[in-house]
């Protein structure tokens, strides 16, 4: 054992405490399988695909209609931890919400290292104020958009759930403090310095003010990630926030998204259960 340098880890003990993809042994099946379906969705007739919101290359949106006359809008942002996969990936979780009448805008941004974290939370707010300023073109309402995200994008649902345009936010396995990330192997291309973890980490101000949010963490998921989503929601709820934390029994990192793509799923209830409160 090494010194240890966060919560009694040392370097290696904490770079494989937030190692989603060696703790997972089919991992891989997992992406070709998200791949395969996505690109099923993303070939719908109805799909409009790789809208620009900004000028760099990643800076696109997907949209996916219901059909229904102005729906809500649930946007979802990928992960990755904010280095690796796009939107493309991502599609198949609209077969969850489509099917009750929810459009889905999946939203792509630019990945480090060739941008910083703070550049990513901008754009994500950028791709956020694009779709409402665009709305009567999409179609849905513009006062019912709903964000969320899976593992980086749980942390960057949590950051735009502060903008006034995001009635309510679904952070699934997301990261909450950047302090243990900026201490292990991710931060090779994060490079995050002390005031990107002080100012980008939503756990460090939970402010008297959020809107709903419904968390979600697999039981079968790493430990540091329970606790991430743990901490957070006990912060909100000292605060009387309107935050709720689920933990779905038997799902780990990956399997947790089929609560999301199945239209019975776990996830698509609570996000149904946003719309409508």
């Amino acid at each position: 054992m090494g010194d240890a340098i966060y919560r009694g880890m040392d370097r290696p003990a904490l770079d494989a405490a937030y190692n989603n993809s060696a703790a997972v042994a089919d991992s891989p099946q997992w992406l070709d399988r998200w791949r395969a379906r996505s690109a099923a969705v993303r070939s719908g007739a109805h799909a409009r695909l790789d809208v620009p919101y900004g000028k760099r290359p990643r800076e696109r949106i997907d949209y996916f209609p219901s059909g229904a006359q102005r729906p809500p809008l649930f946007v979802f942002i990928h992960g990755g931890y904010w280095q690796r996969n796009d939107k493309e990936m991502f599609a198949f979780v609209a077969d969850g919400p489509l099917p009750h009448g929810i459009d889905v805008a999946t939203v792509g941004y630019t990945l480090a290292p060739d941008a910083r974290l703070t550049e990513i939370v901008q754009e994500i707010e950028q791709g956020l104020s694009f779709l409402s300023e665009h709305a009567d073109d999409f179609g849905f309402a513009r006062d019912r958009v709903f964000a969320g995200g899976w593992s980086a994008g749980g942390h960057l649902t949590a950051m735009a759930a502060r903008r006034p345009t995001v009635c309510g936010g679904i952070p699934i396995s997301g990261i909450f403090d950047l302090e243990p990330i900026a201490l292990n192997y991710l931060n090779e291309k994060l490079a995050l310095d002390p005031f990107e973890v002080e100012t980008l980490s939503p756990l460090r101000f939970v402010g008297d003010r959020s809107p709903p949010l419904r968390m979600f963490v697999g039981g079968n998921e790493l430990p540091e990630l329970k606790r991430q989503s743990a901490s957070y929601a006990e912060a909100a709820r000292e605060r009387r926030l309107p935050v709720q934390l689920t933990v779905l029994p038997r799902r780990h990192h990956f399997s947790i998204l089929d609560e999301i793509r199945r239209p019975d799923g776990a996830i698509t209830a609570a996000l149904r259960e946003l719309i409508e409160t």
